[in-house]
């Protein structure tokens, strides 16, 4: 889409790559472009799965570019829409997001890792939130970091911002999988693959039942779902698809799914 913003297109899966030389730090203007991008790949019903990673195989994302900010960028400023990185704060994003790791995640690079739905990582890439060590709060990874990790765990990183390695971030259930970095891209090809070939309105239902659950009582929000009141349960229920995943279990065939 543009030199700082790379995408690449096959069938379903959309590849965004960050590749903002030196470090993919990203300022004002980048994090918008990243809103578009994965606004219009929310939007766009042809497309089922997506991937973030960054250019290089050094370096993810080290979030938030301080040279920017000395040059005028407000920390405050507008992200655009999605927030920081296009991902933290996109409303209704119902398809699933694979980031592959290839480096250096650290600050609001790790945040944009956290955002995504499945993490995989090459055996190089390192980890931190250091934001403690400028004075300053990581914010989304205070409230993202102690869902995705045990607490006390994730306060540990983020009163110290020490930097640890992927077999910490394994042992803790932050990451999913590590590769050597020369397979990382397959690997997460292979899976977008696999999540593409699956049912794109049951994903569309995990995804808004678990951010219905985040702020609501299990009992409230099971409720909402056998009344059809989130909008992708009833949809998915009186769906093409809802008949065709009974059809093809019964005909001992593979579905064909439609989206529809």
């Amino acid at each position: 889409m543009t030199n700082l913003i790379k995408t690449r297109r096959d069938g379903a899966i959309l590849e965004v790559t960050l590749d903002r030389p030196k470090a993919n730090a990203i300022d004002l203007a980048t994090s918008r472009i990243m809103g578009e991008v994965f606004a219009d790949f929310r939007d766009d019903p042809d497309l089922r799965v997506a991937i973030i990673t960054g250019g290089g195989d050094k370096f993810f994302c080290p979030g938030w570019d301080l040279k920017a900010a000395a040059d005028g960028d407000a920390v405050d400023g507008d992200y655009g829409l999605g927030g920081f990185g296009g991902l933290q704060e996109l409303p209704g994003l119902n398809k699933p997001v694979i980031a592959a790791v290839n480096g250096i995640c650290c600050g609001g690079g790790l945040e944009l890792a956290l955002s995504a739905d499945i993490i995989l990582a090459a055996n190089h890439a390192s980890f931190a939130l250091p934001e403690i060590r400028s004075g300053t709060v990581a914010d989304a990874a205070s409230v993202k970091l102690p869902k995705r990790i045990p607490y006390h765990i994730a306060m540990e990183l983020l009163l110290t911002g020490r930097w640890f390695n992927t077999t910490e971030a394994l042992n803790w259930g932050l990451i999913n999988h590590v590769y050597p970095g020369s397979d990382l891209m397959d690997q997460a090809w292979e899976l977008a693959r696999l999540l593409a070939s699956g049912p794109p309105l049951v994903y569309a239902a995990i995804k808004e039942v678990v951010r219905d659950a985040e702020d609501a009582k299990f009992q409230d929000t099971m409720n909402r779902i056998t009344r059809s009141q989130l909008p992708s349960i009833a949809r998915l229920y009186t769906s093409d698809d809802q008949l065709e995943g009974a059809r093809a279990f019964a005909e001992k065939r593979d579905p064909v799914w439609t989206g529809k």
